[in-house]
């Protein structure tokens, strides 16, 4: 298995380059592991007709490993020009287009992928304003569109003015590589999907319940069947809905 480190940031030898590295020195023999530090390259975006070598000498590289570790800093609230300007011209390789223009997973599905990112913000004002959310989630949009299978991400806060990482992030990044030696090629996530939906459903149920038994016997009522339905599903779809999206959209790492 080849692990490709993909560097978005205009420092070769920053924080971001600290991360990256701390990861990717988990992979083990025979897995190997390579860099490309994105500023050494010219990248442009295809244009019709005309040939692209750095974009074709890239995506041979992208074809050739099973897991890319994307690793980007967090500017202005969002993901580096630099790994911005990437995925801007890699789009039109990255996915198969349909007659109406929809993107569909193509060469690249079933691959692997690791999110790294950090932040001048400290810890705390990441933690509450989630400062590098927005990173994240251009980089999981990006890459699930291609049909890449996520691994895990990272993220280092207060990063003005820091020479080396902290013992407990080293831990934790190391954890994250380590996970790469046990990523397969083709990795089939629908039974694991299947028991986390079990898992939501049977919970929001039973809060639910309480929730609705709660409120009937404060309220000193008794509903009838279809009234006591129709509070339930009221209920269990606010809940379920605010669940869903702080799986789906809140909750990234921001510590």
């Amino acid at each position: 298995m080849k692990v490709l480190g993909i560097l978005g940031a205009h420092k070769e030898h920053g924080v971001t380059r600290m991360m990256l590295d701390q990861v990717l020195h988990q992979v083990q023999a025979p897995n190997t592991s390579e860099i490309i530090y994105l500023e050494d390259y010219q990248i442009k975006p295809d244009i019709k007709g005309q040939p692209n070598p750095t974009m074709d000498q890239i995506i041979a590289k992208l074809e050739a490993a099973d897991v890319w570790v994307i690793a980007a800093p967090t500017y202005w609230g969002g993901l580096s020009g630099v790994m911005k300007n990437f995925f801007d011209c890699l789009r039109q390789r990255l996915v198969r287009f349909d007659r109406k223009g929809g993107t569909h997973p193509d060469k690249f599905a079933h691959k692997h992928y690791i999110s790294l990112t950090n932040c001048y913000a400290g810890k705390w004002e990441n933690f509450l304003s989630g400062v590098t959310d927005a990173s994240f989630r251009t980089i999981d949009k990006v890459l699930t569109a291609g049909g890449l299978i996520k691994i895990g991400e990272a993220v280092q806060t207060a990063t003005w003015g820091l020479t080396e990482l902290a013992p407990a992030k080293q831990k934790e990044l190391t954890k994250l590589g380590q996970k790469i030696n046990r990523a397969t090629r083709k990795d089939d996530q629908t039974v694991k999907r299947y028991f986390e939906l079990f898992f939501i459903v049977a919970v929001m149920a039973f809060i639910t319940m309480a929730i609705q038994s709660l409120c009937l016997k404060l309220l000193n009522l008794s509903l009838g069947f279809w009234s006591n339905y129709i509070s339930f599903v009221i209920i269990f779809f606010a809940l379920l809905a605010v669940t869903l999206h702080f799986f789906t959209v809140v909750k990234h790492k921001r510590k």
